[in-house]
Formats: C-alpha cells, sequence, structure tokens
C-alpha cells in the first residue's frame, strides 16, 4: 500500500471518529506522535494500532522525535530519560571509542522502547553543526560543532536504532546550527558562504547521505537561495541536499505547521511539493490543517514512491539485546563524563 504523500499527527491519545473517517479516506503514508498522545506503554500500543487499522495497512510506519535530552516524549515515570546528544560529544572529547559506544547503547534502548509500543521510526540522528551566537533551538541537541565528530556520532545512534529494529531520519537537512531563530516561531537566515557551508555544515550529512529517511531544515541559505528556506526551495533540494550531500533517501519536510514557512497550511503544502520533497509532515494534530494538508497531497508515486518502499524494507530485525546490562553501560559511561567534569 503506498497512501498520499503525507504524515501526520493526531489530536489525542485515541483516535476520534472524525480522525479515523479521515484517515480511512485520506490513506496518509505515515503518523507521528507527541507528547499529546502519551500517556503509558500499553495506550501508546493501543493507538499505533488504531492508526494502522485506520488506514488499513499494518505496516504504515509511526514516527516519534525521541533523542534524549529536552527532547523526549516518551519518558518517566514509564519510561526512562536519556542523555542529551552533547553527551556523548563529551565523551568522544575523553575517548572516541566511549562517545560512540554511548551514542549506540542509548539509540538501542530507545529502540526497544520504542518498538514495543508499535513506533517503527525516530527522527533521529541530528548532524547539524551548531556555531557561536546560534538559536539555543539545537544547543544541547547537537553532538559536537566539528563536521566528522558529527557525523561519526550520528552513525553510531543511526547503528544503535537499527540494531533495534527502528528506522532512522537523519535532521535537519542542509543544517539548522548556524540558525540564529527557532523555526518553530520565524523563519533564521544564514549568510555564511558556499564555502563555508560546504566546509561545516553540509560536510556533516555527507558521510550520512545512504541513511533512508531525512527531514529538511525551515532555513533560508542566503549563499544559494535569498528568499526560500531549504524546505521549500528547489535550488537547496537539486543543488545541496541530492547534489552536493549526495542524499538519496526519502525526503520529508520538517513541520508544515511551523511558523518558519509563510502562507496558507495548504499553500505551504504546495510549496513543500514544488520544491522537490518527497513527504509533508503535519505534527499539531489540529483537524482543519490535517485536511488542508491532504488535499494538497498527490499520491505517492514514482520516484518518491520508490525511495519510501526503500525505506520501509531497509528496517532490520532487532538484534539480540539485554537491556539490563545495555542500561547498566550506558549508566556508568555518562558517569565517568560526570567524574570527568568534576
Amino acid at each position: 500500500m503506498s497512501g498520499k504523500a503525507f504524515i501526520t499527527g493526531v489530536a489525542g491519545t485515541e483516535i476520534s471518529r472524525d480522525e479515523r473517517e479521515f484517515i480511512g479516506a485520506e490513506r496518509p503514508w505515515g503518523f507521528i506522535l507527541f507528547k499529546r498522545n502519551v500517556e503509558d506503554p500499553a495506550q501508546v500500543t493501543a493507538l499505533t494500532g488504531q492508526l494502522r487499522d485506520a488506514v488499513g495497512d499494518p505496516g504504515a510506519p509511526v514516527f516519534i522525535d525521541q533523542e534524549g535530552g529536552r527532547v523526549q516524549r516518551f519518558g518517566p515515570p514509564h519510561w526512562p530519560s536519556y542523555p542529551p546528544g552533547a553527551a556523548f560529544g563529551g565523551l568522544w572529547d575523553i575517548d572516541r571509542a566511549l562517545g560512540l559506544n554511548a551514542a549506540r547503547l542509548s539509540a538501542r534502548l530507545i529502540a526497544d522502547d520504542l518498538l514495543r509500543t508499535g513506533v517503527t521510526v525516530d527522527c533521529l540522528p541530528l548532524a547539524d553543526v551548531p556555531v557561536a551566537g546560534a538559536d539555543i533551538v539545537i544547543g544541547s541537541r547537537a553532538y559536537g560543532n566539528e563536521p566528522t565528530k558529527v557525523a561519526a556520532i550520528a552513525r553510531a545512534v543511526t547503528n544503535g536504532l537499527e540494531e533495534g529494529g527502528v528506522l532512522p531520519v537523519l535532521k535537519h537537512i542542509p543544517g539548522h546550527g548556524r540558525a540564529t531563530a527557532d523555526t518553530h516561531f520565524r523563519l533564521p537566515v544564514v549568510d555564511a558562504s558556499e564555502e563555508e557551508l560546504r566546509r561545516t555544515d553540509f560536510a556533516a550529512f555527507r558521510p550520512l547521505s545512504d541513511l533512508p529517511m531525512a527531514m529538511t531544515a525551515h532555513v533560508v541559505f542566503s549563499a544559494y537561495d535569498a528568499v526560500q528556506p531549504a524546505t521549500t526551495s528547489a535550488t537547496m533540494i537539486e543543488r545541496v541536499i541530492r547534489g552536493l550531500i549526495g542524499f538519496r533517501g526519502l525526503l520529508m519536510s520538517d513541520d508544515v505547521s511551523m511558523n518558519a514557512l509563510a502562507g496558507s497550511i495548504a499553500e505551504r503544502t504546495r510549496a513543500i511539493f514544488s520544491a522537490g520533497c518527497d513527504l509533508v509532515l503535519h505534527c499539531n494534530g489540529k483537524f482543519d490543517e490535517m485536511q488542508q494538508v491532504a488535499r494538497e497531497s498527490p499520491e505517492l508515486s514514482g520516484e518518491a514512491l520508490q525511495r519510501a518502499r526503500r525505506a520501509l524494507n531497509s528496517r532490520k530485525q532487532p538484534l539480540p539485546f539485554n537491556r539490563v546490562a545495555a542500561r547498566s553501560e550506558l549508566d556508568g559511561l555518562i558517569g565517568r563524563l560526570g567524574a570527568a567534569g568534576a
């Protein structure tokens, strides 16, 4: 089953009658969960089942943002907390092997949490490279400020997710680290030169171009397109994301409802597809906006459909795993970081 080229959220902890009818009629390719959709493991498991039943596809992907640190949709008391990305960078600075192992372990544990509830895709890893003066929206979520380090840790996170049977989504391509505004609220403009961007921001994404899915950045890069953010810029998608970075996987927008984008939800959706994204992501569960996105979303077809199929087919069966031992090892590694900073 293919469906239409959008990913949707829903409003609450179970789907309403209107949402069920909408999902059945419009057939979104996938779904995304947020904290408003989460109470406990049994409830989330029931909700992911309801979503797949409504769309008529037992294999429909269910996404979540579960990074660790301040971006965790699953959390205490029903799920454990996880360290932010910066912790893995800190361990890398002590010993590269420690940083990579901690990143992989954390992602493997997260994957176990997710898969138990029917969530099959995590919007992780980040390859954003922050710079001094940038907005704190990335901040401690980043693995470091050097592209080689960021790419290596992102790869370790990817490996952990894949070992746990969960698909990764690379974000925020081609880079959110220089943004001087939170794209939830307004549009940031990055004025770095092409040379600087290729050397830093884009360089962190290039070694990860084989990942199955990626999410765009609502950021203007004036050296390439002085008006449109990467999400709605054909120049950025064709020349940078598909060209310089070489990403060949399934490309989804960041949330279409963010205030960084201009125009109505319908206009934004059309612009995203016109620029070359394969999928539009809509997160807030507002029913009228969901309807606008659905009306403007085509059937997933052609190369986009092939990329979607390859992405789903790349999901692996979970490898054998001792959760207790893995958590103990992770806690020990994070403890070493604390001891080093004492």
